[in-house]
C-alpha cells in the first residue's frame, strides 16, 4: 500500500526538525554566557574556515567590531543569524 506524502505533513516535519536543530544549537553555546566572541571562537562555533568568515564580513552578512587588531562578534547576533538562515532553508 503506497501513501502519498502531503505538503502539510512535510511542513510539520520541517518545523519539527527546525525546532530540534534550534534546541541543539542553543545548547551548543558555551556557558557561562559570553557576549563578545573573538574570530577563532566564531569559527569553531560555526565550524567554518577563516576564509569563509572573512567573506561573510566583507559581504556585510556578519557584523563585527574591531578594537585594534582584534575583531569581536556579538554572540546574540551570530546566533540569530544562524537561526534565521535555518528558517529560510528549503527542503526538497
Amino acid at each position: 500500500m503506497s501513501q502519498a506524502i502531503k505538503q502539510e505533513d512535510m511542513e510539520r516535519f520541517k518545523a519539527e526538525i527546525l525546532t530540534e536543530i534550534k534546541t541543539l544549537f542553543q545548547n551548543y553555546f558555551p556557558a557561562p554566557y559570553k557576549r563578545w566572541l573573538k574570530t577563532d571562537e566564531v569559527r569553531r562555533l560555526l565550524k567554518i574556515s577563516g576564509t569563509t568568515l572573512l567573506r561573510l564580513r566583507r559581504a556585510g552578512v556578519l557584523r563585527y567590531t574591531r578594537l585594534g587588531k582584534i575583531i569581536y562578534y556579538d554572540q546574540d547576533y551570530v546566533q540569530q543569524l544562524f537561526l534565521n538562515n535555518l528558517n529560510e532553508m528549503q527542503f526538497e
